[in-house]
């Protein structure tokens, strides 16, 4: 029987439906009003919570870089040797507090010290740079952390490590040793937000180390990888200060490498790839490649990294490397290897200030070798075109470098420890 659609009841039955669909039309435009405002606030939280973090590392930089420029002093400055650690195998830190007790600046992260050493067996001092290992809003003391070097297997009539095992032998608790300040172009910019990638071989990690300590301390929420490739759990420096870092903070990760683990070390617990720090295990953990990477290390490592990064297509503004003593990145070209260079004829250099003319025949490395042998002093530390130290103003000439120096310095100076000449020079020097 059909109903009759036209009655009370059923008029009043599909009213009812009606009103109860406009009510359930009306909620569901009200939880979804209230969902798009409770989702703008939330995202504006977080936007005004990372704007907070963003403006917060940038005045910790401001007040790193303003306390720097506003106590750091020329020359050199005695420093007290406070306390000595045995951190592994051959590797000591050095806490240093100035020996007058006055104030000492802060420094830039991946900054160091460059040392005036007296040896008893040589009148020369011996200078030499050291990367400080220490968070860089640390105001107690300087902290670094040397690696005691022996001469390389398998060679003879190579010394060891010279300044390493002066620091090793000689030095000991409350002794003296002459600092300059902290110095140096391979810095974190703290108030940066882009992802970091930090590379360390060996005791190349000590600029890491401050690096890391430094984006943690500023609460930025940067992200930050931490790659260590050492051989093994005897090398392992600072480890329960790293694993502290990556616990307390979700945007940092440490990827730890032993290139040759003992029986005792357990992969997953005391590291976590076995092998060496490599590209291809870059782009196994990392999302992308849109970093900025810094790396400090042995001198294949290294180069086996830049050259990989490049052609990973990471910009070249985005790969930082340090490099100290035999650490260096060799340059490809035929001609920038001293050794290959042998010109038609001799190449006079004059040394202005110390009033003496040298012929440069391609028999010695580099500039400052040159120089040394005929006793002109130029400053030098490391050796590997990363200190500045041997900056030496050119009056005349060009040169050319036989290592790719950590930061190009301006065509009318050069670095003396890492560059030959390509034509007559004459040097401020």
């Amino acid at each position: 029987m059909l109903r009759d659609f036209n009655t009370p009841s059923v008029m009043y039955e599909l009213g009812i439906v009606l009103v109860a669909l406009i009510a359930l039309q009306a909620l569901l435009y009200f939880y979804s009003s209230l969902r798009s405002v409770l989702y703008a606030r939330a995202y504006q939280k977080l936007n005004l919570q990372a704007l907070r973090t963003r403006v917060l590392a940038e005045v910790k930089q401001e007040q790193l870089t303003q306390e720097v420029a506003a106590s750091t002093w020329s020359g050199f400055r005695k420093f007290r040797v406070r306390r000595i650690i045995d951190e592994a195998r051959d590797i000591k830190s050095f806490y240093l507090v100035p020996h007058d007790g006055k104030p000492f600046p802060r420094f830039q992260p991946g900054q160091y010290l460059t040392f005036n050493l007296k040896r008893r067996e040589s009148e020369k001092p011996l200078v030499r740079c050291y990367s400080l290992s220490d968070s860089p809003f640390q105001k107690d003391h300087y902290r670094i952390s040397i690696k005691r070097l022996d001469p390389p297997p398998n060679t003879v009539d190579i010394e060891p490590g010279l300044s390493s095992n002066f620091f090793h032998r000689e030095v000991a608790e409350d002794d003296i040793v002459d600092v300059k300040a902290p110095s140096g172009n391979f810095t974190l910019d703290l108030s940066r937000n882009k992802p970091v990638v930090l590379i360390g071989g060996g005791i190349g990690v000590t600029p890491m180390l401050s690096m890391l300590e430094g984006i943690c301390e500023t609460e930025s929420n940067r992200e930050c990888w931490l790659f260590y490739g050492i051989r093994n759990s005897g090398e392992y420096i600072m480890r329960d200060r790293i694993k502290g870092l990556v616990t307390q903070n979700e945007d940092v990760h440490a990827e730890i490498c032993f290139s040759n683990p003992t029986d005792d070390d357990a992969i997953g617990i005391d590291f976590h790839h076995n092998g060496r720090v490599t590209i291809d295990l870059l782009k196994s953990k990392l999302p992308s490649n849109n970093y900025e990477f810094y790396i400090c290390g042995p001198g294949p490592m290294m180069e086996s990294l830049t050259t990989g990064l490049k052609e990973w297509g990471v910009p070249n503004q985005d790969i930082r490397f340090e490099s100290f003593g035999p650490a260096s990145i060799k340059k490809t070209t035929e001609a920038s290897r001293a050794g290959d260079l042998a010109p038609e004829k001799q190449l006079e250099i004059e040394f202005s200030k110390s009033s003496k003319s040298v012929s440069w025949d391609g028999s010695y490395s580099s500039i400052l070798e040159l120089a040394e042998a005929h006793n002109i002093t130029i400053e030098s530390g490391c050796r590997a075109g990363s200190c500045g130290t041997c900056l030496t103003a050119l009056k005349q000439g060009e040169v050319e470098y036989i290592e790719e120096p950590g930061t190009l310095p301006e065509s009318s100076s050069c670095l003396a420890c890492i560059s030959i000449p390509k034509s007559k020079l004459i040097l401020d020097a």
